[in-house]
């Protein structure tokens, strides 16, 4: 039997083509997408598409707008061999690391792709993101997907969503994965790093998860940083769970106004997540007395995980957990990937 591949369109530049009344980039009608790639029928496995309506600009992601999707994928998971979802670029890491969290038990593969010219454009990068990502989804080998994860496919490299950060706006190699290495590399052939896929152990049927606790915020350490700042974001009504984007391998000030903020904030039941604002490494409070001072108030460490997959797996925890000692614990976990095997 033939594999199936059901591509979901949320909107982004990918999806886009010029209208020839107005010269302006309009959304095109998924169902005809083999009028703009051809090279769609030569493919061995059936392909069909669901389209967002109204589209979503990749600005505008939010947790329902995941909840929708991970739906849709909930829906058509039983006749569908793999997924691909072509997505706006802005806020693409985010949407990978989130749908990580809220897809439970998944052994079929979930790849995200767009582009940095739209599909219509004579030099886009579209088709190929397109192609090769729906080649990787319906790869499989005696009866395994050969990637059964969220991933993000772009320019040559197909990267662990939850491990992956955009970081060029303008080049079409537009995402980077410094923590963690591609599961894929592609050139003449696609060649798959087996060692570094994961391939779930848990026992159970695959089920989602919508909950997602938005109650958080992120607070950017910086040079002359002040204590307004500081407590507008730690004392914002509400609030629930703080990412610390703080120096090198997790340093901060050690000001007593900025200890006793955090320390209030703690106190309140307020969960503070360490990441490195550097693009690789990892945050080792112990390393530096700065550090030490954050773990001995209880700001629990991110390890080497990104910003984009610290504030998604906040919201899920948040949403999920049913208590704080369970919420802290599984911080420190690796229940996707996300971070290096710490008490895993």
């Amino acid at each position: 039997m033939n594999k199936k591949v059901l591509i979901i369109y949320t909107g982004g530049t990918i999806g886009m083509a010029v209208d020839p009344d107005t010269n302006a980039l309009v959304p095109f009608d998924f169902e005809k997408i083999s009028r703009k790639v051809p090279e769609l029928k030569k493919f061995d496995f059936g392909i069909n598409s669901i389209s967002f309506n109204p589209i979503v600009d990749s600005s505008e992601m939010s947790p329902e707008i995941w909840g929708k999707l991970v739906k849709i994928i909930e829906e058509n998971y039983s006749s569908y061999d793999g997924f691909v979802v072509l997505h706006g670029t802005d806020t693409m890491a985010y949407t990978a690391s989130a749908l990580s969290f809220m897809l439970h038990n998944l052994q079929k593969p979930v790849i995200l792709t767009g582009s940095q010219l739209p599909l219509g454009a004579i030099r886009t990068d579209g088709k190929e993101n397109l192609l090769t990502a729906l080649e990787i989804a319906a790869a499989h080998k005696n009866g395994q997907a050969l990637v059964p994860e969220v991933c993000i496919y772009f320019q040559d490299k197909l990267f662990r969503g939850n491990r992956t950060t955009k970081y060029n706006a303008e080049h079409f190699r537009a995402f980077r994965s410094d923590n963690y290495p591609p599961l894929a590399e592609v050139g003449l052939h696609i060649k798959y790093n087996y060692p570094y896929i994961r391939y779930t152990t848990l026992n159970g049927t695959f089920s989602v998860s919508t909950r997602m606790d938005n109650n958080i915020s992120l607070l950017k350490i910086f040079p002359g940083i002040n204590e307004h700042v500081v407590r507008s974001v730690l004392d914002a009504p509400g609030i629930r769970g703080v990412v610390l984007e703080t120096y090198g391998s997790g340093n901060a000030p050690t000001s007593q106004w900025f200890m006793k903020a955090l320390r209030d904030a703690i106190d309140r039941g307020v969960v503070i997540i360490n990441v490195t604002q550097c693009l690789a490494g990892d945050v080792e409070m112990w390393r530096y007395e700065t550090g030490r001072h954050l773990l001995n108030m209880g700001v629990v460490s991110g390890y080497d995980i990104t910003t984009e997959a610290a504030l998604t797996k906040l919201m899920f925890l948040l949403g999920n957990s049913t208590s704080m000692d369970e919420l802290k614990m599984n911080l420190n976990r690796s229940l996707k990937g996300e971070i290096k095997s710490v008490n895993s």
